[in-house]
């Protein structure tokens, strides 16, 4: 299945998101869906999506943790564009026992700590999400962050047996904004605070002009570990 992402990365090398989109809807149809974190990348492949065809399947996960912000935006979606996007929420007797065993904000306390309460709440709702289908399209972008520098537009999900599409992965951010200005998609209003990337309210905080486009996740942790591991790539 690499070989097919690496072939499917030449053939669509030069086309643009919504023809990568309307290529895979095409070619993968029922079996094609957004996993949506509802930032901006993710509310843009919603508007181009749902405009191809409104039956498209889109999720999110719920931590139990999110800011009112993002289920504001979730009910202003689904309004929008006459969707129903899927929720899915992590085990809530790990949750307890987690909570009850660590404490409610353990992530602050060690990297172990974070990881655990990331897999419990993010990692694991995925695995319950991804199965039944061959494409997993995502709003993954090379200038995000480092660790997203290399990543391609088509690859191979080892872990969950899909391929990862991330048809904006050469955009730029003022690309993502020009596209909801001009077409008034629906966005966090936390974005008009200093809130470039959004996740969880106890691990989000805004950010300085000048300031990474992550630093604001996971804020008292060396950069490279900025990453639920949602998106980390397994070793070769």
């Amino acid at each position: 299945m690499k070989n097919l992402a690496e072939e499917l990365n030449i053939k669509l090398k030069d086309k643009s998101a919504e023809e990568v989109l309307n290529y895979f809807m095409s070619m993968y149809r029922g079996k094609i869906v957004l996993g949506s974190s509802l930032g901006t990348e993710d509310q843009v492949l919603t508007d181009i999506l749902v405009n191809i065809d409104k039956n498209i399947s889109i999720f999110t996960l719920d931590t139990g943790r999110l800011f009112s912000e993002t289920y504001d935006l979730i009910d202003r979606t689904n309004k929008k564009y006459g969707i129903k996007i899927k929720v899915y929420f992590p085990d809530s007797k790990k949750v307890e026992s987690m909570v009850n065993t660590k404490g409610i904000n353990l992530f602050y306390e060690s990297i172990e700590n974070r990881k655990q309460c990331c897999n419990i709440r993010k990692i694991e709702p995925l695995k319950k999400a991804l199965p039944g289908y061959d494409v997993w399209i995502t709003g993954l972008r090379k200038d995000q962050s480092l660790n997203r520098f290399y990543t391609h537009l088509v690859e191979w999900d080892e872990t969950h047996k899909v391929l990862k599409v991330n048809p904006l992965i050469h955009w730029t951010e003022k690309e993502v904004w020009n596209y909801i200005k001009e077409n008034n998609v629906p966005y966090n209003a936390l974005h008009d605070k200093g809130f470039p990337s959004i996740g969880c309210q106890p691990c989000t905080r805004a950010v300085k002009p000048g300031e990474d486009f992550r630093s604001g996740r996971w804020w008292w942790e060396e950069p490279k570990n900025n990453e639920c591991g949602i998106h980390v790539k397994e070793e070769e």
